[in-house]
């Protein structure tokens, strides 16, 4: 499909360096939503698209086979929790989730400066803020 299609299209157009690679993607749609697959270009070393089992992964790969700015594909498990498999091209990326450096991995994939320093400023906002305590039972209604 074509980018413009995607539901994360303006996700990229805010965050990535090189913009003109979004006129080069594709959208993927899995499960009736449209991702999208950016192409490797300029800063932009490396890409990666997340599915949910290697059926799909198979698919994706074989979509983006041969596309210019999607060299090396391959298929691995994934090592972040909210993703099982990714189809990946480029180049490997420099260190995988949770040991990586989120200003190294953001400027792998090609994000700009402020990308960068806007996620990791609200990740560690996020790691800082201590834990709230959890009750089963709200103060407003007592427990039956």
């Amino acid at each position: 499909m074509s980018p413009w299609e995607a539901y994360d299209f303006e996700y990229y157009v805010q965050r990535i360096t090189e913009p003109e690679l979004l006129k080069k993607s594709w959208a993927v749609r899995m499960r009736r939503m449209p991702l999208l697959a950016v192409p490797v270009g300029g800063t932009r070393r490396g890409g990666y698209y997340p599915v949910p089992c290697p059926c799909f992964a198979l698919a994706v790969r074989d979509a983006l086979q041969g596309r210019p700015g999607y060299p090396h594909l391959r298929m691995r498990r994934s090592t972040r929790p909210d993703e099982i498999y990714v189809v990946e091209w480029g180049e490997r990326p420099p260190t995988l989730w949770p040991d990586a450096n989120d200003a190294d991995v953001g400027r792998f994939y090609g994000y700009s400066e402020a990308a960068i320093d806007q996620y990791t400023a609200r990740r560690t906002q996020v790691l800082t803020v201590p834990p709230v305590s959890c009750s089963v039972f709200s103060p407003e209604r007592p427990p039956v």
